[in-house]
């Protein structure tokens, strides 16, 4: 009987442990059938780099099968180019760049990035191209300088289109050397890309079987059944990503200058300063980040003395006028400089409402300001003229529910007599006598 139960015992720790190992390779099998798709959808920022490199390290180590870049760029800092490039050559999940949704780009850097995908697709009605590099301020650089940025961003197409044809290495140099953009079916026939596709399943479909070329070695990818994983942005990434748009820069400079006016014109009043200074940090972070003319801002914070000399000086809002055309050119030199790609250009509109809703706002001020200067005084004894009182005696007067010492301009006051002040002599008034 003692032998039949170690039996028991034993058979069922063995089915136990055969479940486990099953199950565990089951979940094994069940991580490693994944394809992780990431968005990079805008101009390149360091909030997109990010997000880029998080999800390259999260398939790294779930053990995806597939990571697929979803693209749609105008460009972006050629640095930030070249961080991006290395995260997608050095993972060890093989990364497919796939230029998409239908009408989107590759443009500029992101015709680097979509070669440095171990391989790449585009969706139909999508172009690549324009590659050519620019300054740092997004102007035209010069001959020396242009020549070699040139040179090495053809050195890493080269590298990347190593395995491809030569027309599509030449096509890949046109691309910087002249800035030439080519459509999706001309990036396949050259053979600059690998596939054609309407979205993701149809991408995968064609991956399956195909050939790949990962640290030297050949990997066949096996994409039937992948079930395919959004990682979208993080909260973090997504507000970087926002304080990198010209237009969100600038409206937290113009509401952080406002505000720290405020405070500074109301002390003690520790909202508006606060909020003053989080937007100029945020602002500040953002242009560290964009390609912006720094001069611009001599322009932005004279726009908001010129305010306060208004509500100071008796200009009748000229210097207010003035103000909102200083905020104006500041904010045109600051991201519209010529030569700054138009993806970083701030909305010459939100510009112009912004500073006239701003000089408006001042003009308030203003109005406010002018109508209690004309305003009658409130406090003291010179108030007390042109009130009508009641003597009460030959020498005192109750005026404005107070008794006081009173002199007739003319004749002798008599208790019950309407009076009107007409004068004040210290803490005497003056008064006339009303018929």
């Amino acid at each position: 009987m003692a032998n039949k139960h170690f039996r028991f015992r034993w058979l069922s720790f063995l089915v136990a442990l055969t479940a486990l190992t099953l199950g565990a390779q089951s979940l094994f099998a069940q991580a490693g059938r994944e394809a992780l798709v990431l968005t990079l959808d805008g101009a390149l920022t360091p909030a997109l780099k990010a997000y880029l490199q998080r999800g390259i390290s999260r398939a790294e180590q779930d053990g995806a099968a597939l990571v697929i870049v979803q693209l749609n760029t105008p460009g972006g800092d050629i640095g930030l180019m070249q961080d991006m490039k290395d995260a997608i050559r050095g993972s060890t999940v093989p990364v497919v760049v796939f230029v998409a949704p239908r009408g989107a780009m590759a443009g500029s850097a992101g015709t680097i990035i979509t070669l440095a995908g171990h391989a790449s697709a585009m969706a139909p009605e999508t172009i690549i191209g324009a590659a050519s590099p620019v300054g740092s301020q997004g102007q035209d650089l010069s001959t020396t300088e242009s020549t070699k940025t040139k040179e090495a961003m053809k050195a890493i197409a080269e590298t990347l289109a190593a395995n491809r044809s030569d027309k599509a290495r030449a096509l890949a140099d046109s691309m910087i050397d002249t800035a030439q953009a080519v459509t999706v079916d001309e990036a396949y026939a050259t053979g600059l890309i690998d596939f054609r596709a309407t979205d993701v399943p149809d991408l995968l479909r064609q991956l399956n079987g195909f050939k790949v070329q990962m640290n030297g070695q050949t990997v066949v990818l096996n994409t039937e059944g992948l079930q395919v994983v959004d990682l979208s942005i993080n909260l973090l990434e997504t507000l970087l990503n926002i304080l990198t748009n010209p237009n969100v820069v600038f409206l937290l400079l113009a509401v952080g200058t406002q505000a720290l006016l405020i405070e500074l014109t109301n002390p003690g009043a520790w909202i508006p300063g606060f909020v003053g200074a989080v937007s100029l940090a945020l602002a500040f972070y953002g242009m560290g980040v964009l390609s912006v003319n720094w001069f611009g801002l001599i322009f932005i914070v004279l726009a908001f003395v010129l305010f306060i000399l208004d509500i100071k000086t008796p200009t009748h809002g000229a210097l207010t006028v003035a103000g909102a055309g200083s905020l104006i050119v500041g904010a045109l030199v600051l991201f519209n400089s010529p030569g700054t790609p138009d993806f970083l250009r701030v909305s010459v509109p939100l510009v112009v409402v912004t500073s006239g809703s701003l000089a408006l706002g001042f003009a308030v001020i203003l109005a406010f300001a002018l109508r209690a200067q004309r305003r009658p005084k409130v406090m003291g004894t010179q108030t007390l003229v042109g009130q009508v009182g009641e003597a009460r005696s030959a020498d005192s007067v109750q005026v404005a529910s107070e008794l006081w010492s009173a002199q007739a301009e003319s004749g002798q006051l008599e208790p019950g007599d309407k009076v009107e002040v007409v004068g004040v002599q210290g803490l005497k008034v003056v008064v006339r006598k009303k018929s």
